[in-house]
């Protein structure tokens, strides 16, 4: 059942107005010619008509009608009331069934709206009969086959109105995809420029400020005690470099990639498990195995993202009361596992992402991971809670840091090292 009436497009705006017009059209009629045939109850049938249509036109006017579903039903039960009334004085109110038909079935519930079709059907073949004089069962085709052709008219536009809505969901969806998508590249093309320059002016700038200041001492050291000009002049070219070298090393550390600046893997993690076990209804225990090594960027970003992302996973799927994030340094790997108590799942019976419902998380995090040659493993089975490990290997050797050179006030500061 659709608790609220789909919004009016031009062609159903367009539909209403027919229907409208089909029903004034239809009491036209009947009161008409009950005038015209001059029949015994003319007069009572144009007023039971006239009754007819301003009910009707109330619900359209009324927008109190127009917003609850409850009053709409109940003024669709006075507009079958009124429609009652004018069966019992003339057989022509058997034509208005069908635009009745349509009412019905986009006001009511499914199987509501097919009994009332049917009923309605029952009622104008009774009526009509009893009008006869007598039934045959010619009298019931018009009627049945009435209702037939709108349950399929209406269900059938039900249908397409559902698929259109799931392709705008989905558009709309794939459109906000897109859009996160093209920020990701962009801020990954950033991120890799950063980490770009901050190698070119550690590896060059920095580098070759360090030996000038080197040398420079060097050649304080061997000028004779005379030349006081000279010792002064190379003194402070000495000191303009060891001043230019500490602006090179803090340009290289605003430099760093933001996704972890100021901290650590293991405090972001630990940081991370703390405000999930606070902010939610979970116990969550993090720890590390093995020596810690310093960790390229990427990976560590990649590690911090896949243990938000099960996380969550844990909060809004698992309902589990507890879970553990362990950090193991491998040598020559790195793994994540994230392990929790919860109804577990059957990995091979996943559902396939879907726009409304989602199911997109597992398909990243293996993404994520495979663009830095790791892998994503699940264990999980119905009641037995679920175990996700992530793993990635370490290529390649961290850049040392860059050390100042003897005599330097900052030789020894470790905030003035990349």
């Amino acid at each position: 059942m659709n608790t609220t009436a789909p919004a009016l497009t031009p062609t159903t705006r367009a539909l209403a107005w027919c229907l409208h017009l089909l029903i004034v059209a239809l009491l036209a009629l009947a009161g008409g010619r009950a005038v015209v045939d001059g029949r015994p109850h003319a007069g009572a049938i144009v007023a039971v008509a006239v009754m007819c249509g301003l009910v009707y036109a109330a619900g359209p006017l009324l927008p109190r009608v127009r917003r609850s579903r409850r009053a709409a039903v109940w003024w669709l039960a006075a507009v079958e009331a009124a429609w009652l009334m004018l069966l019992v004085l003339s057989a022509d109110g058997v034509w208005l069934a069908f635009p009745l038909y349509f009412l019905q079935l986009h006001l009511l519930p499914r199987r509501a709206g097919l009994a009332a079709v049917a009923a309605t059907a029952l009622a104008a073949t009774g009526a009509f009969a009893a009008h006869q004089g007598s039934f045959s069962p010619a009298m019931a085709i018009g009627p049945a086959l009435g209702a037939a052709v709108a349950v399929a008219v209406v269900w059938g536009y039900q249908a397409l109105y559902r698929e259109n809505e799931q392709r705008r969901r989905l558009i709309e969806e794939l459109t906000a995809t897109r859009a996160d998508l093209a920020e990701a590249q962009h801020a990954a093309g950033v991120l890799a420029e950063r980490e770009r320059l901050a190698r070119e002016i550690h590896d060059t700038l920095a580098q070759g400020l360090s030996s000038i200041q080197l040398l420079l001492s060097a050649a304080e050291r061997t000028l004779p005690d005379s030349s006081g000009n000279a010792a002064r002049y190379v003194t402070q070219a000495r000191q303009a470099a060891a001043d230019n070298l500490v602006e090179a090393r803090r340009f290289v550390a605003a430099l760093t990639p933001p996704a972890l600046e100021g901290t650590t893997l293991t405090d972001a993690l630990r940081r991370l498990c703390a405000t999930t076990g606070a902010r939610h209804r979970i116990t969550v225990r993090f720890g590390v195995t093995g020596t810690a090594v310093p960790l390229p960027t990427a990976v560590e970003v990649a590690l911090l993202r896949v243990a938000q992302s099960a996380l969550a996973n844990t909060v809004r799927h698992a309902h589990a009361t507890s879970a553990e994030v362990t950090l193991c340094h491998l040598g020559d790997h790195v793994a994540l596992d994230v392990v929790d108590d919860g109804v577990g799942f059957a990995p091979g019976r996943l559902p396939a992402p879907d726009p409304e419902s989602g199911g997109f998380g597992l398909a990243a995090m293996r993404a994520r991971l495979h663009d830095l040659g790791g892998a994503l493993t699940v264990r999980s089975s119905p009641g037995q809670g679920t175990a996700l490990t992530a793993r990635l290997p370490l290529a390649a050797s961290p850049v040392p840091p860059l050390a100042a050179p003897a005599g330097s006030p900052h030789a020894n500061d470790p905030e003035d090292r990349p």
